[in-house]
């Protein structure tokens, strides 16, 4: 469910009269860094049939011109001053931002919002990054292990938008055109559809007059399709033969989606499971004990109509069965018996001192909080993740092992 934005010392919401919302939080005293972008929900599961790639062929050729700028210029407005500018795309955001030194804010707001809402998609620059975008294809298609994530989400997902990779096909980039790109961004980088976000010291009214001046070329609502969930599949097995030297298997269950998803539970079970600790259940059993594999580990993927579990290793073929039968059998394990107040809290502790480990990531932390607010109103404050955490239950953490009992899986394997 949406949070009721609640604005606090640190933290403050607001939505303008266009409907674009903005967070601000101040930066901890004496930050010599600060964050602002532009959280947008649309990704690739917005392309309008047979554009398969178009939203991340648009955040790449975002940069290379607006109304008054040429390429070179927007590379150099913020890096002239030591900072960056970069962006990148999911299944369902995009994100573009800045991370600059302490003073140059109403620089990196206007450049992002001459992007969003000027940008010319030039032919000449399209025909140059549609050769690096393919060269990207190419790249990941060589890297079996990235590669089953996206075949294992196309078969869980099928005859769904979700389904389909985000970087497209070297056939449907190839395809794509200026006025493709402009009407991307027509259809999604409107007002209400967005959250401006900004991490530092400035006043918050600052910030705002800066947003109000600088937002006022972007369209009011959306015009795209419909996002429709994805039909329910029944438990696969399945096996695909590729150049490769090791088995690559991704195991995973279809888990509700983020409005539905009792997601601290999921959290410790995922961290139980597969986390990156070396005491995960998981690398116990088929790494220390037996040597079987270089890692294996458990990530979970969270849309808005559905989520998943997913577990990843890579073997030598031959033991690609015996991997799959000592995960099925943690997988029973924590399904079957419920946590004791020790494992209960000693999980409990573990996945709270990784969060806050991760908080020191302030770059991380900045994207973190601008997609809470895109999707939840607000974001958690960390007392408030670790409150949420303690509260969690040995009975929730059964109920959401249990979801996760008849999984399906899919592996790449060497040809024969």
């Amino acid at each position: 469910m949406d949070r009721t934005p609640v604005n606090t010392e640190e933290t403050t919401y607001y939505t303008l009269p266009s409907g674009l919302r903005v967070m601000t939080q101040r930066a901890s005293r004496g930050a010599q860094v600060e964050y602002c972008g532009l959280a947008v929900n649309a990704g690739s599961r917005d392309e309008r049939e047979g554009k398969d790639g178009l939203a991340h062929f648009v955040e790449h050729t975002i940069f290379k011109g607006t109304a008054k700028r040429r390429s070179w210029h927007i590379i150099n407005r913020m890096e002239a001053v030591g900072g960056e500018l970069n962006a990148y795309t999911t299944k369902e955001e995009t994100m573009i931002y800045s991370i600059y030194p302490a003073g140059y804010f109403e620089r990196a707001a206007e450049l992002i919002f001459d992007l969003a809402t000027n940008s010319q998609f030039p032919d000449s620059e399209l025909d140059k990054e549609r050769e690096v975008v393919c060269d990207e294809i190419d790249s990941y298609l060589d890297q079996p292990a990235e590669a089953v994530f996206d075949d294992f989400e196309e078969k869980i997902f099928a005859d769904s938008r979700l389904s389909h990779n985000i970087l497209g096909t070297d056939e449907s980039v190839k395809r794509m055109t200026s006025a493709d790109c402009r009407q991307f961004l027509n259809d999604n980088y409107a007002a209400n559809n967005l959250v401006f976000f900004y991490i530092g010291n400035l006043d918050p009214e600052k910030v705002r007059k800066t947003v109000e001046r600088y937002a006022q070329g972007l369209p009011l609502n959306v015009d795209r399709p419909e996002r429709i969930a994805p039909p329910v599949v029944a438990p696969f097995m399945a096996t695909r033969h590729i150049d490769s030297h090791q088995a690559n298997t991704v195991i995973g269950a279809r888990l509700p989606g983020m409005y539905e998803i009792d997601r601290h539970a999921l959290a410790l079970v995922n961290n139980i499971l597969g986390g990156p600790g070396m005491n995960s259940r998981l690398n116990v059993a088929l790494r220390e004990r037996r040597g079987l594999v270089y890692s294996v580990d458990a990530s979970t993927i969270i849309y808005t109509d559905a989520s998943l579990l997913a577990i990843y290793y890579g073997c030598d073929p031959e033991d690609n069965r015996r991997c799959y039968r000592l995960i099925l059998n943690e997988l029973d394990r924590l399904a079957n018996n419920a946590l004791s107040e020790r494992q209960l809290a000693a999980a409990k502790k573990q996945l709270i001192g990784q969060m806050l480990l991760g908080s020191d990531n302030r770059e991380q932390m900045a994207l973190s909080t601008a997609r809470a607010t895109l999707y939840h109103g607000a974001a958690l404050t960390p007392c408030e993740v670790e409150e949420r955490i303690q509260a969690v239950t040995s009975e929730r953490v059964l109920a959401m092992a249990q979801r996760l009992t008849s999984p399906s899986a899919l592996s790449l394997t060497p040809k024969r």
